[in-house]
């Protein structure tokens, strides 16, 4: 095994282990500002972007096979929390069905939006279709997303895996009483299946907020009453509606 300092956790009534265990529930991720991420290249890709954990958990087997990331680990990142863990004690807070045997906690990050276009996410609730949309906004350059209180929680497990890096390089911020979208200077933007300008033919501002709505229910009626514009994709008749994840990439390229 590579020659790092770990400090070795020999029981689950660690306070370490008790504190992964905690940052499973939304409530303690809130409380303690802390998230996990289980993923070796979602760590290694915020590392080398300058996006440091503050500790890491580690089996043995995971470092007999990945020696040269974990040295890359320890010469790049500040932290010196290095932690080796027995694989039982991984499946014990692990969200994975397979552990992968490495474990990092961040610091959830104040983030303040710029001036630019905003993407607001009203009553997201599946956390794959989360986590493509910060990705997609990613890609096209979206870089201020704020989210309702409706939505799944951004730091949970599956968006975070869903989202990989992303989640480290968005202006996220959110809006439990609503009071942004009301107040915001940003012509808005709504979506819809049905009604609309069609996309193809629509000309956006230079900066807007464009509301994507839930899975189930679109854009909730309120929102709609205070939409400047809705917007429609053009689709076959023969399907109802896109994928809200699906549909964000589009309108993403297509405002971009």
């Amino acid at each position: 095994m590579i020659n790092i300092n770990f400090q070795v956790i020999n029981s689950l009534q660690n306070k370490q282990i008790k504190l992964l265990e905690k940052l499973n529930l939304k409530k303690y991720r809130q409380e303690f500002r802390q998230f996990m991420v289980e993923n070796l290249t979602i760590i290694l890709d915020a590392l080398k972007d300058g996006y440091d954990f503050e500790a890491i958990f580690i089996t043995k087997e995971f470092a007999n096979r990945h020696q040269n990331e974990l040295e890359y680990l320890q010469i790049n990142s500040k932290s010196i929390s290095f932690y080796l863990v027995d694989s039982k004690f991984n499946k014990h807070y692990s969200n994975l069905d397979t552990p992968s045997g490495i474990t990092a906690i961040y610091s959830i990050k104040t983030n303040k939006l710029d001036k630019a276009s905003v993407i607001y996410l009203n009553g997201i609730s599946d956390p794959g279709n989360l986590g493509t949309i910060l990705r997609s906004a990613l890609a096209f350059g979206f870089y201020n997303l704020v989210l309702d209180e409706k939505c799944v929680d951004i730091y949970n497990a599956k968006v975070v895996g869903a989202a990989k890096d992303a989640i480290f390089k968005l202006n996220i911020v959110e809006d439990k009483t609503g009071e942004w979208l009301k107040s915001t200077k940003l012509p808005i933007y709504v979506t819809s299946s049905h009604n609309g300008v069609n996309l193809a033919k629509f000309k956006p501002s230079s900066a807007f907020c464009l509301v994507l709505g839930s899975e189930s229910h679109g854009v909730s009626p309120e929102i709609m009453k205070i939409a400047d514009k809705c917007i429609k994709i053009e689709i076959s008749s023969k399907i109802e509606s896109l994928n809200v994840a699906t549909a964000a990439a589009i309108l993403f390229y297509e405002l971009k």
